[in-house]
């Protein structure tokens, strides 16, 4: 049996498998690799959050009940009546910086849009930003915050006043600040949103006012509602996670799948005191970070494909004429890890390089090194590329040479093979010899060419989930290596170095495995016409690479220069 030819069909099989199983992950089906969609929880302290007391039946607008003092617990049955305020007229506040545009809803003080200013929709759209924050007939996708305890409390529905005020930022203004309040069932709930120049981040800081003669014991949530389209740039033949996350120290990170939450089925830790919520997306994030403390995460269908994903937490009992003050901070942009980092614990882990993260962010981190030297995304991932294939080149190069050596005695194979007929046994004894006779090691190009598939598949995850590559421009038709190459060059490129490749390995005494090594360059083919340019570049670059060493070594081999 030609072991190096199984080498390479085994090398082309996992990347299918890959391919297929990044598929499979984006559809919410099992993975061939066992990784479930949505993390399982480490065991979460139960009774973390105290409800009102005072209240024997809270319910909070979006269906979720309040059925016991000690946790909130989900329940997508109720329909609460509609606040009278709500007939109020509803006004947009739109609010601008430098990076992006907000529209706030004078209903429930909801962010309702969000448009990233330096992030247009496509290399084809330069003139119309990215939209995440959305309603419209075709889009739901909102942020939205309120208070639970008694059916009056002001919530995401009740009407609220605008406090006016700058809604631009002005010439040497860093920050500006948007006062929404609202009063129901004797207490007054103001909510500020403190937008920054050069940021997409918002701090909250909701003020909950006790206007009654007795005290109360109200909680607070906050959500993010969002439909479960898909969005415009998806791809069926690439995995991208959309829906929403949590981040605990119980659980770590977990994702949510929407027909999890359709199916009652969502998994995740519901009680903790840190960590956030958030709704991802290819290439970007809407995250809700509220202050340290006792809170329970929760996910529900709101309607029919509509879901919501947030918090509920505990404010206490407030006296009569006090006020209690709760932060929180609201992200809507790009999956930028610095800034994310920097914002909240593990959030950095939306831009999702999947079980091989510890070897991902290294090689992101050399990539991000490279362009900041060249200046182009495009030749940082050339240069990233002839940097690994140099740091592999000795395993490479072991690889290739037990491959030239085998394909040098392919011919006495054949003849063995033809000699020995039907007796399988036999042609393995010669066979075995005959390897031994010549010092050739049967695994000799299996093993050091499966070392390098983790980093190689990492490589494919940080091109697949980096924002950067978004609207990144290589060199002529290529102006976006997050979409696919135009003109089909690269992919027809890299269908011909494939091509190059297996001719140069060894063929396979199997006529079907033989087959299959040559249908392979026009299977990839076909399949990276939909792939991003930015991969697509990657595999090219590798390919060559790999051609010009094996070439070298072979013609060494062949040549009985090398032993």
């Amino acid at each position: 049996m030609e072991t190096r030819k199984l080498i390479l069909l085994m090398i082309f099989s996992l990347s299918l498998i890959m391919l297929w199983d990044n598929y499979q992950k984006s559809i919410g089906n099992p993975t061939l690799f066992g990784m479930p969609t949505a993390s399982s929880p480490a065991n979460a302290p139960a009774g973390s959050v105290d409800a009102a007391k005072a209240a024997a039946s809270n319910e909070l607008p979006t269906g979720i009940e309040v059925k016991s003092p000690d946790a909130p617990q989900l329940d997508g049955t109720a329909t609460p009546a509609v606040p009278v305020a709500t007939v109020a007229p509803v006004k947009i506040v739109r609010v601008k910086n430098d990076v992006m545009e907000l529209d706030f809803s004078t209903q429930g003080a909801q962010i309702v849009g969000s448009r990233l200013l330096a992030h247009p929709a496509s290399a084809k759209m330069l003139d119309t930003p990215v939209s995440l924050f959305e309603q419209s007939p075709n889009r739901t996708y909102v942020n939205q915050m309120g208070l639970v305890g008694t059916a009056g409390l002001p919530n995401h529905r009740s009407a609220f006043e605008f406090v006016e005020g700058p809604t631009t930022l002005a010439a040497g203004q860093d920050k500006l600040n948007l006062v929404f309040k609202s009063v129901g069932d004797g207490v007054e709930l103001t909510h500020t949103f403190t937008v920054y120049k050069g940021q997409y981040t918002i701090d909250v800081k909701t003020d909950v006012k006790n206007l009654n003669a007795g005290p109360v014991a109200p909680n607070l949530y906050a959500q993010i509602t969002r439909d479960a389209n898909p969005m415009p740039d998806e791809s069926a033949f690439y995995s991208t996670f959309t829906g929403p996350a949590f981040y605990t120290n119980e659980g770590k990170y977990q994702k949510v799948q929407f027909k999890d939450i359709e199916n009652n089925k969502a998994d995740f830790v519901k009680s903790s005191d840190t960590g956030w919520v958030a709704l991802v997306q290819h290439y970007f994030v809407s995250a809700i970070v509220p202050q340290a403390g006792p809170r329970t995460n929760f996910t529900r269908k709101v309607d029919n494909n509509l879901y919501s994903a947030g918090i509920v937490a505990s404010l206490g009992t407030i006296a009569p004429a006090q006020q209690l003050t709760y932060t929180s901070k609201i992200y809507t942009g790009p999956q930028d890890q610095h800034v994310l980092e920097q914002l909240s614990p593990g959030l950095e882990l939306v831009v999702d390089y999947g079980w091989l993260t510890v070897i991902a962010k290294p090689i992101f981190w050399l990539l991000e090194q490279i362009h900041a030297y060249v200046g182009n995304w495009g030749w940082a991932i050339i240069l990233l590329t002839v940097l690994i294939k140099a740091a592999f080149y000795p395993l490479s190069a072991a690889s290739y040479k037990s491959m030239a050596k085998m394909r040098k005695v392919g011919p006495r194979m054949q003849k063995l093979k033809e000699q020995y007929g039907d007796d399988k046994m036999g042609f393995q004894r010669a066979m075995m010899d005959m390897y031994k006779r010549e010092k050739i090691n049967p695994l000799g190009g299996c093993m050091p060419i499966l070392v390098q598939i983790p980093v190689f598949i990492s490589l494919y995850w940080v091109l697949l989930a980096s924002v950067e590559m978004r609207n990144a421009p290589w060199l002529g038709w290529i102006t976006d290596l997050a979409t696919p190459d135009p003109f089909y060059i690269l992919p027809v490129v890299m269908a011909i170095t494939m091509f190059i490749q297996t001719k140069l390995n060894p063929t396979p005494p199997d006529p079907m495995q033989a087959k299959l090594m040559m249908i392979m360059p026009l299977i990839f083919s076909f399949m990276f016409l939909f792939f991003p340019s930015g991969l697509v570049l990657y595999w090219v670059v590798n390919n060559i690479l790999s051609i010009a060493q094996q070439w070298a070594i072979t013609r060494k081999i062949d040549s009985g220069a090398a032993s």
